[in-house]
């Protein structure tokens, strides 16, 4: 009984959690559809905008049936990665019952989130930070469905330009042509762009800026 009362206090805690956050904070109530469109209105990320001290910009994101790999490029620290993010949290609330930091949601059921971020190594087992990344991205390859959504930054980066190069659009072409999921693939590779020419399912974003007398001014949105 004791252990039944424990789960069920748990399960009461977590979910006053997420319904006070969404009341003080204006997150609003996700559709769930099985479209296979997901459509982010005002997308915030939950952690990133209360440790800000300005107002966090909000950045839509788009997934129809029939584009899907969107590969975003742009300056270092123009917002590619923290876009990334939000997206595949905003998803993850959703499926979990939370409402979400946007102004609208409709969101795509998704059997799995996978995401291939940042950089790691694990020199204890002779696993260089190029090895770590390949395994991940082949173990993404292998397992992912069109039910899926793919989260991917800067894949190709542990080696040389033209071999990262090579690998990162052999990691676009497969998931567009074989896995056909959905796929945010963050990159610094300005030639992948080009793949829109070829194939209609791939779409081009880019984190803009705007150049001042004073420099270069990151406007953290996401422009197509």
């Amino acid at each position: 009984p004791l252990r039944k009362m424990a789960h069920a206090i748990a399960h009461l805690d977590a979910l006053n959690g997420l319904s006070q956050t969404a009341y003080e904070l204006g997150y609003v109530r996700p559709v769930i559809t099985s479209s296979g469109t997901t459509s982010i209105v005002g997308g915030r990320h939950p952690v990133i905008e209360q440790r800000l001290p300005s107002r966090f910009i909000a950045n839509d994101a788009l997934f129809a049936p029939n584009e899907l790999v969107h590969i975003i490029t742009g300056p270092n620290m123009g917002g590619k990665s923290t876009y990334l993010r939000q997206t595949a949290l905003i998803v993850i609330l959703a499926h979990m019952g939370s409402f979400v930091p946007a102004t609208h949601a409709e969101i795509a059921l998704r059997d799995r989130v996978f995401t291939r971020i940042g950089s790691g190594d694990n020199l204890a087992e002779g696993k260089s930070t190029f090895l770590v990344e390949m395994e991940e991205a082949a173990a993404i390859c292998m397992q992912a469905t069109d039910k899926s959504l793919i989260i991917l930054d800067e894949v190709g980066r542990g080696t040389s330009t033209h071999d990262g190069l090579a690998i990162a659009q052999a990691v676009v072409e497969y998931i567009h042509d074989s896995i056909k999921a959905h796929c945010l693939f963050a990159t610094h590779y300005h030639e992948l762009a080009l793949l829109q020419e070829t194939r209609t399912g791939i779409v081009s974003y880019y984190a803009a800026s705007r150049k001042h007398d004073a420099g270069i001014v990151f406007l953290y949105t996401m422009t197509r």
